[in-house]
């Protein structure tokens, strides 16, 4: 029986022959190779399908027609897994560098902790830039007050997905901001302080494309972990408040 792999890759696709190109390149670019490719597939028309057949790697899963969300099909992935760690990158980001794989391998080696995350570059159209000016050194309080977690840039073991019971498929936006709130209590992250993936914004991606829904379902999610805790609760409402209004003409538009 072959060995599993130690890391596996899930890409959600829907009609992402514009982007995907770039983030597969990205992967077979890697000088570390010991991954395998999964793909969870919403019912592409746009030649995305074709494409994924015709990628030039021998460990590979296509999960055809999973309709049901974002969550539901991060699940599936996660299901259709046989790598020790995973990682859940979207049809249109990218890694950012050759060396990705090989670094988050040998800082999780060290058994350090059950799940990583680094820094995160955004890219809209060909400007390039970090998404963050910043990048605060992990707690559980600070997480409470907002994602700091990018989701592009996070590996976790398979187990530990599998052990919380997977993302919430009741959820359209904030799935990994609730993931990571529910796995930080018991198991807090290794943070690597270098940059990991390219985050593209455009117009077509879902949470930029919904950017007032994913500020107001980020604060629901919020509002499940703070039960008991009157003052970080007063505080998270205030201070979403105060962003709502600065924001909404900005987040509204098109």
């Amino acid at each position: 029986m072959e060995q599993a792999p130690y890391f596996s890759v899930v890409t959600c696709t829907w009609n992402s022959a514009t982007y995907l190109p770039e983030c597969i390149e990205s992967l077979l670019q890697q000088d570390f190779h010991d991954f395998e490719l999964v793909f969870v597939d919403a019912g592409s028309d746009d030649g995305t399908l074709a494409y994924i057949d015709a990628i030039p790697w021998p460990r590979k899963t296509v999960l055809n027609g999973v309709r049901g969300g974002i969550s539901k099909a991060m699940n599936a992935g996660i299901e259709a897994a046989r790598g020790q760690v995973v990682m859940h990158l979207h049809s249109d980001d990218y890694l950012a560098h050759p060396r990705v794989l090989s670094r988050v391998a040998q800082v999780m080696a060290r058994g350090q902790g059950r799940w990583l995350y680094g820094r995160t570059l955004t890219r809209i159209n060909a400007s390039i830039s970090p998404e963050t000016p910043d990048f605060p050194d992990f707690s559980y309080g600070r997480l409470l007050s907002g994602n700091i977690v990018p989701h592009p840039a996070t590996f976790v073991e398979r187990a530990l997905y599998q052990e919380t019971g997977g993302f919430d498929e009741t959820l359209k936006y904030a799935m990994d901001y609730d993931m990571w709130l529910r796995i930080a209590r018991d198991w807090p992250p290794v943070q690597l302080r270098e940059f990991l993936s390219v985050f593209r914004k455009h117009g077509g991606s879902t949470t930029y494309a919904n950017r007032l829904a994913s500020f107001d379902e980020d604060y629901r999610v919020r509002c499940r972990y703070t039960a008991g805790m009157p003052l970080t609760r007063l505080s998270n409402a205030l201070r979403y408040w105060m962003r709502r209004r600065q924001l909404e003409p900005s987040m509204a538009a098109p």
